[in-house]
């Protein structure tokens, strides 16, 4: 409310005026919860639907007209495109791997670890997608509407990164089927040549057909996954078929495995001697990645790169024609699915194939089944669509970046280069990545990566429906019932731990490049600043501040622990910036409440809005403008005085409640608009639109509307509510960038003396002890930091005498009590205090504006005249030593009692005293503390 920085008389009135400030920006549709327009392609972006804030009505998901142009069951829908991801390049090349170098038992363990973490993510999945609807961009969407742009654009971009190491495993494994069939394999005939770079020409032509699919048919493609499935399922049978009939034979040695001597394995058909051999671990070396060391992380890294598309059917939500039972059930039937299927492989290629055959020829499945054509059929339908799938994927997720703004204009590319709602600029930026991955050739290599990435988005998945369920979010309410924070912390623990046993390296590389995004995305990003899908960083804050402000006890305060909590009440912002910023470095990390009363009457009959709700934005954009780390209070009140005791009653909450008051001086100087000042540091024009000024201030001519007894009582609530109480005048003069570059302003000053009535015992009393504790708080700070402290000692002759009293003078008690205090200040005595000024002759005098007088006489003209230039003079003596002061703080007696004899006259004479005694100075604070708040004990 009030908080005018003035001098010898501002116009910056104290007070706002009932008049309602101007509205601006008004509700313009973002801030209503809206629906999702419906995608016509499975792998849709959200960005799609036009709307940057990504809302959706958590209430709609089942409703008809949400429903409408949704078409997809849980089967083609969810089961399919799951099932179809989980099965990959791993079923038909990698799974003899496993079982050749793990042996059955830890074989078996390592599905069974796989799929206990994937089903406790897909628990939290399901809890997600059942609470609204998810679009395209998968995890990114999910993560970012749940744990903000910060974390959702750094998840999102590995996710995006995991996607694109994906389709390369997938195209890896598929260029290996066809070297199989078609190139050497330790045979005679070859239709195709091999080799490092033949490979890696296999696979950009793959890469290269895959990218002309997705920019010409990838609908149609989505639209056929149930029979690329059934045909993938097929194939499958045609093996577990040969395994039980099949016979003994000798199967080839590949060509390019140069590890061995020999050209052939035995596969030996259904065999208790072969599954007994290869129950136990026996790892050698993978001859697909030039002899590298095979062991339990990287058979766990191959295995789980497998069966990382539990999201395929999340993705499908804006298709679904009731999401929050396909979801769920499509998914975990599929994730059973394909459990069963890999369980039941891996036992019978255990009990009929050699360790020696598992380990030397990854693609044994063909030449042992009865029709060796749909193995190949089905590693190059699993793999291509597969890698399809992780490109349109891919490709998505970058345009759900791009069009969430998360990295600014770096990607606005994507945006321009969309054609018929194809992406068609990020699938060719996915598709030049997933070259980059095939350079690296292995597949087993490729295989750990990926697993990594994968399982780190999965981990937020995790930690997002943690973090929800722990702050007890009431709009969390998935229809998913089997979830619990049991679940995600599981999932969460998981993935963390099984991501460091694959690859500690790249885990931990994974990680640090997930912080630096968040950290880079939190100070840079335009997504960051004004996303409206909301934060868990909110709702986690919300639940530790609450908890902890439970827990800090009022009673329990102690003097060592001090710190102000201040509340400054600011009629009009626009003439008080530097006492704003002031404030906001004398809190020293207190809480700092800037608070404003509005004056007017909430009226029974009137059905508008308390204009304090509308105008609380204003203000909180004030606060940001100014870089201030304060909260916001207003109150509507018939008077000023009234809403005064409201904010210093009401701001704060428990023991964080402010303990110390700050209002602007009341006179009668010209303020300037310091949003106008063409040299000022806040100049801004965010607070001017249609030609009205938003905060507006009283201007020359205008009369107040706070007069100077409601001033003065004012003064004197806030002292016996117990607060501490600083006037602060001339701070429109204060420039923090001059004191930082002029060497000129070299001191802060500190007068620790009542004018109106100088003691004669101890002259450092709680007041003087609390002004050098705040002074010695300011330069504390960076731009303080180079000036220096002072002290000034003014002791009269009546108190040198009375300092017989005590065992030293008071310049040597106030060092000594500087250095208990641990406070570096000089100390200045002043010789006109003892020459020129008798305190004996004006004490009185003076004692009768305080509200220490017990004098309930009438005041003598003559008596007035004598303190005003008996204030001149002390002011004259202040003004010779401050020409290098950057601010000065001193003594503020207690106002005139209410009940004295012309209590009026008196509160008009006890302001004009103070404003001669602060006249012309540097900016000024005058304090009066209501308590000690220095300790010299540990």
């Amino acid at each position: 409310m009030i908080a005018q920085n003035n001098a010898r008389s501002t116009n910056n009135d104290p007070v706002e005026s009932s008049e309602s400030y101007p509205i601006t920006g008004g509700s313009n549709g973002t801030g209503t919860s809206r629906l999702f327009r419906q995608f016509g392609s499975l792998f849709s972006s959200p960005a799609a639907t036009n709307d940057p804030a990504g809302y959706v009505e958590f209430g709609s998901i089942s409703d008809p007209v949400a429903s409408s142009g949704r078409t997809l069951g849980t089967f083609a829908g969810v089961f399919c495109p799951v099932a179809l991801s989980m099965f990959s390049a791993l079923v038909f090349i990698r799974v003899g791997f496993i079982v050749g170098n793990a042996g059955l038992y830890i074989t078996l363990l390592q599905f069974i670890i796989a799929y206990v973490i994937l089903l406790f993510t897909v628990s939290s999945v399901c809890a997600i997608s059942t609470n609204g609807a998810v679009e395209g961009g998968g995890v990114y969407f999910m993560i970012s509407r749940t744990l903000g742009p910060e974390f959702g654009g750094s998840i999102g971009t590995l996710f995006f990164l995991a996607n694109v190491v994906g389709c390369g495993l997938a195209i890896s494994g598929c260029a290996e089927g066809i070297i199989e069939n078609f190139g050497p394999s330790g045979g005679t005939e070859s239709i195709i040549p091999d080799g490092r770079w033949w490979r890696f020409l296999y696979c950009s032509s793959l890469n290269t057909l895959m990218l002309i699919v997705v920019l010409i048919g990838a609908e149609m493609f989505a639209k056929t996954s149930m029979m690329i499935l059934g045909v993938v399922v097929i194939c499958l049978l045609s093996t577990y078929i040969s395994f039980l009939t099949q016979g003994p034979m000798d199967v080839s040695i590949p060509h390019e495995n140069n590890l061995v001597n020999f050209t052939s394995a035995r596969y030996t058909g259904l065999q208790a001697a072969t599954l007994w051999s290869n129950l136990h671990t026996n790892y050698t070396k993978d001859y697909t990645s030039n002899g590298n060391q095979v062991n339990f992380a990287v058979v766990f890294g191959v295995l789980f790169s497998g069966v990382t598309g539990i999201m395929a059917g999340a993705n499908m939500s804006g298709e679904l024609k009731n999401p929050s039972k396909s979801i769920p059930a499509g998914t975990l039937s599929a994730v059973l699915f394909t459990f069963l299927c890999y369980m039941g492989l891996s036992v019978l290629i255990a009990a009929t194939t050699t360790s020696t055959l598992l380990q030397n020829n990854f693609l044994f499945l063909g030449p042992i089944n009865l029709w060796p054509t749909f193995v190949t059929i089905g590693i190059l339908t699993a793999t291509f669509s597969t890698g399809l799938s992780n490109l349109i994927g891919a490709s998505r997720v970058m345009e759900a970046l791009a069009k969430d703004r998360v990295f600014g204009p770096l990607m606005s590319f994507v945006i321009k280069g969309t054609y018929k709602n194809n992406p068609i600029a990020a699938v060719i930026a996915s598709w030049v990545l997933v070259e980059t991955i095939l350079l690296i050739g292995s597949l087993n290599t490729i295989a750990q990566i990926n697993s990594v990435l994968f399982m780190l988005s999965y981990l937020a998945t995790n930690l997002a429906c943690l973090g929800i369920e722990i702050t007890g979010a009431p709009n969390f309410r998935p229809t998913y019932k089997y979830f619990t924070w049991h679940t995600a912390l599981f999932g969460l623990l998981g993935t963390a731990i099984m991501m460091f046993v694959i690859n500690s390296i790249y885990a931990l590389s994974s990680i640090i490049l997930c912080l630096l995004l968040v950290i880079a995305l939190h100070l840079f990003s335009p997504a960051c600043q004004g996303a409206q899908w909301g934060s868990i960083s909110q709702a986690l804050m919300f639940h530790q501040v609450r908890k902890y402000l439970l827990m800090l006890d009022s009673r329990k305060d102690h003097v060592k622990f001090w710190r102000p909590q201040m509340l400054l009440l600011v009629a009009s912002p626009r003439s008080c910036c530097p006492l704003i910023h002031f404030v906001n470095d004398m809190k020293k990390g207190g809480s700092y409440v800037i608070g404003h009363v509005k004056v007017g009457e909430f009226a029974d009959n009137d059905s508008s809005n308390d204009p304090t709700i509308e105008e609380y934005t204003q203000w909180l954009s004030l606060v940001d403008h100014m870089k201030v780390k304060a909260f916001v209070e207003l109150t509507l009140s018939k008077s000023v005085r009234e809403g005064i005791q409201h904010l210093i009653r009401i701001s704060g909450m428990g023991a964080m409640k402010p303990n110390t008051t700050i209002l602007g001086f009341y006179d009668e100087e010209q303020s300037k608009d310091f949003f106008e000042y063409e040299d000022s540091p806040y100049k801004t024009n965010e607070f001017d639109g249609n030609g009205i000024k938003l905060f507006p201030y009283r201007k020359s001519g205008e009369s107040k509307s706070l007069g100077v007894v409601e001033y003065v009582r004012i003064v004197d609530d806030v002292l016996r509510m117990r607060k501490n109480l600083c006037l602060c005048r001339h701070f429109h003069r204060l420039d923090k960038q001059m004191i930082a570059r002029n060497n000129h302003i070299r001191y802060i000053d500190v007068w620790p003396v009542n004018i109106f009535e100088p003691k004669n015992d101890d002259p450092f009393d709680v007041v003087s002890q609390f002004m050098m504790q705040l002074a010695c708080i300011i330069k504390m700070l960076p731009v303080w930091k180079k000036l220096e402290l002072r002290v000034f000692l003014c002791e009269s002759e009546t108190m040198s005498e009375n300092s017989a009293a005590f065992e030293r003078p008071a310049e040597h008690r106030l060092d000594q009590r500087l250095k208990l205090l641990r406070i570096s200040a000089s100390i200045h005595k002043i010789p006109e205090w003892n020459k020129d000024i008798d305190f004996a002759k004006h004490r009185n005098i003076l004692k009768q504006f305080t509200g220490n007088s017990d004098s309930n006489q009438m005041m003598a003209e003559e008596n007035i005249n004598r303190s005003k230039l008996y204030m001149q003079r002390i002011n004259q003596i202040i003004r010779d030593r401050s020409n290098a002061t950057a601010v000065t703080f001193m003594y503020l007696p207690t106002p005139p009692v209410t009940s004295s004899v012309d209590y009026k006259e008196k509160c008009h004479h006890y302001l004009d005293l103070l404003t001669e005694l602060t006249f012309d100075l540097p900016p000024t604070i005058l304090v009066h503390g209501i308590d000690a708040v220095t300790s010299t004990t540990l």
